[in-house]
């Protein structure tokens, strides 16, 4: 499956993944991150249940604290 990903195309990416999959694959923070799928916000209590599709362009936002 290939993604864009951040304006980047990602290609030969698993068949089936999730959000939550694609987080892992990524080795990104599952905690303070959204994520923007075909310009639509997916919540963060779906995404186990999400599923990508080939084509599929994504933003995802890591969110940073400070003070």
């Amino acid at each position: 499956m290939n993604l864009v990903i951040n304006g980047e195309d990602y290609f030969d990416l698993p068949d089936g993944l999730t959000v939550a999959g694609l987080i892992k694959h990524l080795d990104l923070p599952g905690k303070k991150i959204a994520i923007e799928r075909n310009r639509e916000v997916v919540p963060k209590s779906t995404f186990d249940e999400v599923t990508l599709e080939d084509g599929d362009r994504l933003e995802i936002i890591h969110f940073i604290g400070g003070g």
